[in-house]
């Protein structure tokens, strides 16, 4: 019933993507390429998100997934003398994992130049404290593939402050089944739900109740569904799964959440989560997020009148070099589609 291929292969178009909060415009045209492709109306909110209409055998109720296309990043916080960037971050990547990654840096006419994130200390021939300085903002910078000495060089490039630097996500698929990609947080889980309307638009199933799918961009930030359709009366947020310690989830689970940093999710949706998953031999687990939040929290504290969830595929190394396996994904689109129908 699923399309492993068409799954994996549209997890490497999204991931290979730039999109960091704030500069979703083109991964959006790509959803929206697919999302009519398989004949559902898709419309865009007026801070970029997507929303995804598919027409259920009741109205009686409305059901909201989402999931966020945006990723962490970082912008031009300052340009040095020597002619190097210092940056800001957007989101929360764990920052000494971007010692040594290459990035781009997008100027505001759409010039693209490479670079590489770096300690302010890189080399150890040269530096006491190269090894155990921190990796902080403070303490690392941004080196431009470009001839520059000095703050002008920088400047006539075209480079400026607030312009966008893109990390690089070295996305891999391998041929056992993992995907390993910075920012399958959260579009592991984009990727499922264009999987689940593969799969409804191939097999003409008809969910229940009209369902709209809330492609959200300023997740990273806090604020990505903080506005949604007012007819969804229930939301399924699809986002990572948490793995480390004290939690049972794996790479290859559904991951169903009873309680993150916003607090307990809805009880008769996760109970029905719990079954549904049972009744179909998934894969899943129940888990608490300690240090988490999603779209449904961002919808909540919105003041959105709704009853809300969170499930996602299990993901491994949050906000650093992130891995995932394909069963999780594939346990995910089977639990939204037995909880649609």
């Amino acid at each position: 019933m699923i399309n492993k291929d068409f799954i994996l292969n549209t997890a490497k178009n999204l991931l290979e993507f730039d999109s960091p909060s704030g500069f979703c415009f083109d991964i959006m045209k790509l959803i929206e390429k697919i999302t009519l492709d398989f004949g559902y109306k898709f419309e865009t909110t007026n801070k970029g998100c997507g929303i995804i209409t598919i027409e259920g055998k009741s109205n009686e109720k409305v059901v909201g997934l989402s999931a966020h296309v945006d990723t962490l990043g970082a912008m031009v916080r300052s340009i040095t003398s020597n002619g190097t960037l210092k940056f800001t971050l957007i989101g929360g990547p764990i920052v000494p994992t971007l010692d040594g990654e290459y990035c781009k840096i997008r100027t505001r006419d759409g010039k693209i130049y490479t670079g590489t994130f770096l300690s302010t200390s890189a080399a150890v021939h040269v530096y006491e404290d190269a090894k155990d300085k921190p990796r902080d903002p403070k303490n690392m910078e941004v080196r431009i593939d470009e001839k520059v000495m000095s703050k002008e060089d920088v400047k006539n490039l075209g480079i400026c402050l607030g312009d966008f630097i893109f990390i690089d996500p070295k996305t891999t698929i391998t041929e056992s089944g993992f995907i390993k990609s910075r920012f399958i947080d959260d579009k592991g889980s984009v990727a499922a739900l264009m999987g689940l309307l593969e799969v409804l638009s191939r097999e003409k199933i008809v969910p229940a109740y009209t369902t709209k799918i809330l492609i959200s961009t300023y997740e990273e930030v806090g604020h990505g569904a903080s506005y949604i359709p007012q007819d969804i009366t229930e939301m399924i947020s699809v986002d990572m799964g948490c793995i480390g310690d004290d939690l049972s989830c794996s790479e290859y689970d559904v991951s169903i959440c009873a309680k993150d940093s916003g607090g307990p999710y809805d009880y008769n949706m996760v109970t029905k989560l719990v079954e549904l998953s049972k009744e179909n031999n998934l894969n899943y687990v129940v888990d608490i997020y300690p240090m988490y939040g999603s779209d449904v929290g961002a919808a909540l504290r919105g003041g959105n009148d709704i009853r809300g969830a969170l499930i996602g595929p299990g993901v491994h190394a949050s906000h650093g070099m992130e891995r995932t396996h394909y069963d999780a994904l594939e346990n995910t689109i089977k639990l939204l589609i037995e909880y649609l129908k």
